[in-house]
């Protein structure tokens, strides 16, 4: 059984739901301290040829609570988002299609940011037929406790993994000896060549799944998801 764990990201790119397609089960960390410099509450979208970063706008609190504590201000308007987004993809040729699911997704009226990302992860996977379960990490028991390779053994074992996965970026972090000890493989999944149209400007990679699923129909990007990458071994210890 293939275990993958990642932080909540909004609207992430396209190797987070690769993850989520390669695992049996994917777990979603909620009771993890929230980081201004990651994706938790931002990502890019491509306009005039660029890509444009977008941001949920948080109320102010303690910057070492944890995801699950943090919330989105009042101020945030997501119809003014909304219409960024619009006038950046009108043209796109799954507009009326994924437009909708975009709405649905950042019109969302739940403020407490964990749920919020959530939701629009299990969405999107909804949209693009990805039936993997989605654990939220808290109900397998409090892991606080333990830090970095500690903690992802022991979220593996509470999911009865027999295999964990991780992106690529992560391989110098794990060593393969410490799962095989717990009866568990170790494996990095790398992204390979992945290029779509894109109103014809040059290919501007990593931006958030909302545009792949502007420039792609849903068999189209469920098979950018499943055919565009390889399985890294570990690094011998």
């Amino acid at each position: 059984m293939r275990a993958a764990i990642m932080q909540p990201y909004l609207l992430p790119y396209i190797g987070y739901f690769q993850l989520i397609a390669h695992a049996d089960t994917f777990v979603i960390y909620d009771d993890i301290q929230f980081s201004k410099k990651g994706w938790i509450n931002r990502n890019r979208f491509l306009r005039n040829g660029d890509a444009v970063m977008f941001t949920l706008p948080l109320r102010k609190d303690s910057d070492y609570l944890d995801v699950r504590d943090r919330n989105i201000a009042d101020a945030y308007d997501p119809k003014k988002l909304i219409a960024q987004i619009e006038n950046a993809y009108r043209k796109a040729p799954q507009f009326a299609t994924a437009m909708p699911v975009i709405e649905e997704i950042l019109g969302c009226s739940e403020r407490n940011l964990f749920t919020f990302i959530h939701h629009s992860v299990t969405r999107v996977c909804t949209c693009l037929g990805l039936d993997t379960p989605i654990i939220v990490s808290s109900s397998l028991g409090d892991t606080t406790g333990l830090k970095g390779q500690d903690r992802v053994l022991a979220i593996c074992e509470a999911v009865s993994a027999t295999s964990y996965v991780n992106p690529i970026g992560g391989l110098d972090l794990y060593q393969a000896s410490a799962f095989q000890a717990r009866g568990m493989d170790l494996h990095f999944m790398r992204r390979t060549s992945l290029a779509y149209e894109q109103f014809g400007h040059p290919f501007v990679p990593d931006l958030s799944i909302l545009d792949i699923m502007m420039f792609n129909s849903v068999d189209e990007a469920r098979s950018l998801i499943t055919d565009h990458y390889e399985m890294v071994a570990p690094k011998d210890d």
